[in-house]
């Protein structure tokens, strides 16, 4: 159905109006891969952490005007759990960033209504970094706007991996029939089981892989990919996407 909405209206890969996407379904779940920052910090001859930086402040302007549009949840891929493997210097540096983010933009996502979540293992986060965002879920968790969920210490195969093993110990219990193990049963054990799938997802900076997230949830997801970098990711870009999306057809297997 999406795909007749626009028909007639602008090719693909042109500048839209918010107020253009605002005429049609907006996808309720968003789901943004942020990658390049490193690479647009070399490109000026920074250190890697400056991308990170600029990365943080760009999470903060893509979250507001997600919010405009009236997009449901944001899941954004802050730190998977292949990422550990950085350099030290700069895998610190990323703890950090939770801390600083949400202290800073904690009282606007307040004012906003703004419910923050986080998947992932918060166990293995440094003190300072669980305790930051512990507290933001906290203090916005009887918000009812958007669900801002970071992606934070998570790798889709370790959550599958971990549902897996519960399922088991239910089986071996006597409490579940191999049978009865149907997908909503193993949905019920993800890390999003009270959040509706991606409609959408976004990677930036010209790689085109899913790098170990939300295998599951993404089986009818629409991918949009860009080269742009995303400390370079603007409203703009988020409304081409959104746009897009709305251009396709999303038959789910049927026809």
């Amino acid at each position: 159905m999406f795909n007749k909405l626009w028909k007639g209206h602008k090719p693909l890969s042109t500048e839209y109006t918010k107020e253009e996407v605002l005429r049609h379904p907006i996808p309720e779940h968003v789901a943004i891969i942020m990658d390049g920052n490193g690479r647009w910090a070399k490109k000026r001859s920074l250190p890697r952490v400056a991308g990170h930086y600029e990365g943080m402040q760009v999470v903060r302007k893509i979250t507001r005007f997600a919010n405009e549009l009236g997009i449901k949840v944001l899941t954004l891929y802050a730190f998977s759990t292949e990422n550990w493997k950085r350099p030290k210097q700069e895998v610190d540096y990323l703890m950090k960033l939770p801390e600083q983010f949400l202290t800073t933009f904690l009282p606007e996502l307040i004012e906003e209504n703004v419910n923050v979540r986080v998947i992932g293992n918060r166990e293995q986060l440094p003190e300072h970094t669980r305790r930051a965002v512990e507290k933001a879920m906290e203090e916005t968790r009887h918000n009812t706007g958007l669900i801002l969920n970071f992606a934070l210490n998570y790798g889709s195969r370790r959550e599958l991996t971990y549902a897996m093993k519960e399922i088991a110990k239910q089986v071996a219990k006597g409490q579940l029939a191999p049978e009865e193990i149907t997908e909503d049963v193993i949905a019920s054990y993800l890390m999003t089981k009270d959040l509706k799938d991606p409609d959408l997802l976004i990677r930036t900076s010209g790689e085109i892989r899913l790098s170990n997230f939300m295998l599951w949830q993404l089986a009818y997801t629409e991918f949009w990919f860009t080269d742009v970098l995303w400390p370079d990711f603007t409203e703009q870009h988020l409304l081409q996407a959104v746009a897009e999306f709305q251009q396709r057809g999303r038959r789910f297997g049927g026809v």
